[in-house]
């Protein structure tokens, strides 16, 4: 069974990099054809994916975030993180780490497994 954990500061402020860490078990993030994804869900909102690391190494962002958005891997922990800059009180949300495990053929994600999400309230 795959398993997802997130890890991270609970609060950060505003301005700062916020670092989070997915670490998992039970599959490798290297296993081809799967992705490993960064996914929030902001107060009343419905959930906002970030963006992702492929088996391969590649990096996909949504284009709204690209630009303070950075996900990367550490293979030898099967570990991956995302680190989002210059954060805003409007970036607080619950961030939850999730894997895809292909596409359909419609190119709908196959979610497997999510991490069970953490709080983080950005505020001076």
């Amino acid at each position: 069974q795959v398993q997802l954990q997130e890890s991270g500061p609970g609060l950060a402020k505003p301005s700062q990099t916020l670092s989070l860490t997915c670490t998992v078990s039970g599959d490798s993030i290297t296993t081809s054809y799967s992705f490993w994804n960064w996914i929030r869900q902001l107060p009343g909102k419905g959930l906002e994916w970030m963006g992702a690391i492929g088996y391969e190494g590649r990096n996909f962002y949504s284009p709204s975030l690209r630009s303070r958005t950075s996900v990367s891997r550490d293979t030898s922990k099967n570990q991956f993180s995302l680190h989002l800059s210059s954060v805003t009180p409007e970036d607080t949300a619950v961030y939850y780490c999730a894997e895809i495990m292909g596409f359909y053929k419609n190119g709908d994600p196959n979610f497997g497994s999510w991490g069970q999400g953490t709080q983080v309230t950005v505020s001076s």
